[in-house]
């Protein structure tokens, strides 16, 4: 008998398992154990439409003109093409000063908060960031089996910088600097950035510049190299002159700059993102990205609209008068708040949170109620529309305080339900 007919005729009589002794646990598929510890989203979209959507941080008003012009010219045989990524990336690469390999589009800011943790942290890493802040942060570190290090900041929200340079450790893989950061519009200097990014050589420090439009500094500009040659396997790159603030510092080579075309540029339903840094790191990311993670409609909107810079002006104009009016009128209410650099305001209500929410939608607004978030006990934020939007927004909230009773008294009152899952943005 050949060794072939040996091991099947054994095959043949070898017992085989019976529901009687198989494991009953064993019979449905398990997911590793980092996903079943992951905390699980529920945004509240439902019934958005029919009112004024100051809740999301989104674009309230329409994207560039631009936009709708290059859809209308979509072919239908294009819908059935698989989308070309580079392209579009030579075009953002050069609005953004820099070379076509340091770009790379992604699927929103969330797919490029994942693919920069599944690129860089293994189990047993540590992934440094500020809380409160954006809840993405936690999912993609707890998805790949990495720490999650939050580093809650104080009353004032401030970002702690000296805290967080303490809790460096050679465990440390990955830290994320959100400037200006979600929920509290707080921001990070280009000089703590820089230091941090100094003291922790050995990991990857991602920015997160989701807001940058609506404050205006970035430390996209440390990033400006133009790769020049490419030889036997072997890259070589020429620095590009840089504005004098980012000319003070050495440029660290461990940064990585996310960014969002869903506020500014208003295309949050299309869902396009990016990440911009060294070619070197880059390439890395490239590797472990989806090759048609962007949609070709999407692809076409952006490359429409990121030259646009009359719209873009317009509208980050808009968004910063309207944020002065709104601080201004909870100047007025006598409601506590905190200077914000976005394009929402985070303001103090007390326990009864959730009660001007509700009030605020009986009336057509929609706002977030933040308090779940650590550190941000009766917290709500609202978003900032353009002017029309900033009229309904301030009369809605002055009439729902009014009808409420609501006192500025009711602050510093302990809250008396416990806390829930932070929810999504």
């Amino acid at each position: 008998m050949s060794e072939v007919d040996a091991l099947l005729t054994a095959e043949k009589g070898a017992p085989r398992l019976t529901s009687e002794t198989w494991d009953v646990a064993a019979q449905s598929p398990q997911p590793r154990h980092a996903i079943l510890n992951m905390p699980e989203y529920h945004p509240p979209l439902a019934g958005r439409t029919s009112a004024l959507r100051l809740d999301f941080n989104e674009n309230t008003h329409a994207p560039s003109p631009r936009v709708r012009e290059a859809l209308s010219k979509l072919s239908l045989e294009s819908f059935t093409v698989y989308p070309e990524r580079a392209p579009v990336e030579a075009i953002v690469a050069k609005h953004l000063g820099l070379a076509p390999e340091q770009v790379l589009l992604t699927n929103a800011v969330d797919e490029a908060i994942h693919i920069v943790c599944f690129t860089f942290l293994e189990e047993g890493d540590e992934c440094l960031f500020a809380v409160p802040s954006f809840f993405m942060y936690d999912v993609n570190t707890l998805a790949m089996g990495a720490t999650a290090v939050r580093i809650q900041a104080d009353e004032t929200l401030s970002f702690p910088y000296e805290r967080l340079l303490a809790a460096i450790t050679p465990k440390t893989k990955l830290i994320i600097l959100c400037s200006p950061n979600n929920p509290t519009g707080t921001t990070i200097t280009r000089e703590q950035i820089h230091s941090i990014a100094q003291t922790a050589p050995h990991a990857v420090i991602m920015v997160d510049e989701a807001y940058y439009h609506f404050f205006g500094e970035t430390v996209m500009d440390d990033l400006q190299t133009r790769h020049s040659e490419q030889s036997e396997g072997s890259l070589q790159t020429k620095q590009v002159p840089r504005p004098p603030a980012a000319s003070k510092h050495r440029a660290p080579q461990n940064m990585i700059v996310a960014r969002t075309f869903s506020k500014a540029y208003g295309l949050a339903n299309l869902r396009v993102g990016l990440l911009a840094g060294p070619v070197a790191l880059m390439q890395h990311m490239r590797k472990a990205c989806s090759p048609y993670n962007v949609n070709g409609v999407a692809l076409a909107a952006v490359a429409a609209c990121v030259d646009d810079t009359e719209y873009i002006d317009w509208y980050v104009d808009q968004i910063k008068t309207g944020r002065a009016r709104i601080e201004k009128a909870l100047d007025n209410m006598r409601v506590p708040h905190w200077p914000s650099q976005a394009n929402f305001v985070l303001m103090h209500i007390g326990p009864r949170h959730k009660e001007l929410v509700e009030a605020m939608r009986a009336r057509g607004v929609l706002l977030r109620d933040r308090s779940s978030d650590p550190g941000l006990d009766g917290c709500v934020r609202i978003t900032v529309g353009v002017e029309d939007q900033v009229d309904t927004g301030i009369a809605a909230l002055r009439d729902s305080l009014a009808a409420m009773g609501w006192t500025p008294a009711e602050v510093s009152k302990p809250e008396q339900q416990p806390k829930e899952t932070p929810e999504y943005e």
